[in-house]
């Protein structure tokens, strides 16, 4: 169980909270999962907390509670129409060739839980920019401009380049043989309540730990 919620944002109707990796945001079906992200906040509110969006277990960073339904959905027809933005740090494997694009390749669920590029998947587009560079490495920020699930792992993955730590998407697992998926939340943009609510987290001590190992 995480004991300490790391609340980044609270008013009447949000709460946005830091989830470190390897928590689930949601209920999934393995054993042993220790608290939920959400059962955490619920709790923390004493009343439901509904979700508006999720990251992967390994994933760190910012994730966004409505604290009441009418909240939940004028924030998700934000969501539906693309007018909340989510920006990600990905360290990756590998030099990245261009230093800023666009993937566009549709994405498919394939078994046990993998996504792939498939023609007959939905339209999923990813964009990206080079941060920094590493020996063997590339800290990239990336902005889905699409919600599919591992959307960003598999696109750097398809690019040629996937992330380090990941389990699922590469040649060897994890990639890179870090101890993390390196892949982390790091802004929201949600327009609430007449402005522009902009959140960020920063970088997790593992995170930084992992890039610091990587520094000649």
């Amino acid at each position: 169980m995480k004991d300490q919620l790391q609340i980044i944002y609270d008013d009447e109707h949000l709460i946005v909270v830091d989830k470190p990796t390897g928590q689930l945001v949601i209920p999934g079906r393995g054993e042993g999962e220790g608290e939920t992200l959400v059962a955490q906040v619920t709790r923390h509110l004493g009343k439901k907390a509904f979700v508006l969006h999720r990251i992967d277990r390994e994933t760190s960073g910012l994730v966004a509670f409505a604290k009441d339904a009418e909240t939940h959905r004028t924030i998700n027809m934000l969501w539906e129409s693309r007018e909340v933005r989510k920006t990600y740090l990905a360290l990756v494997k590998g030099e990245v060739a261009q230093k800023e694009g666009i993937i566009d390749h549709p994405l498919k669920a394939f078994g046990s839980g993998r996504m792939g590029v498939d023609p007959k998947g939905p339209s999923s587009r990813t964009r990206y920019k080079v941060k920094e560079a590493y020996p063997g490495a590339t800290l990239l920020e990336v902005a889905p401009e699409t919600g599919r699930r591992h959307q960003i792992r598999v696109h750097l993955y398809h690019l040629g380049n996937p992330v380090m730590g990941d389990p699922l998407y590469g040649q060897e697992r994890p990639v890179g043989g870090v101890p993390r998926l390196m892949l982390h939340a790091s802004q929201l943009e949600i327009p609430y309540e007449g402005k522009l609510l902009t959140l960020t987290s920063p970088l997790p001590a593992d995170f930084q730990s992992v890039l610091q190992s990587l520094k000649p």
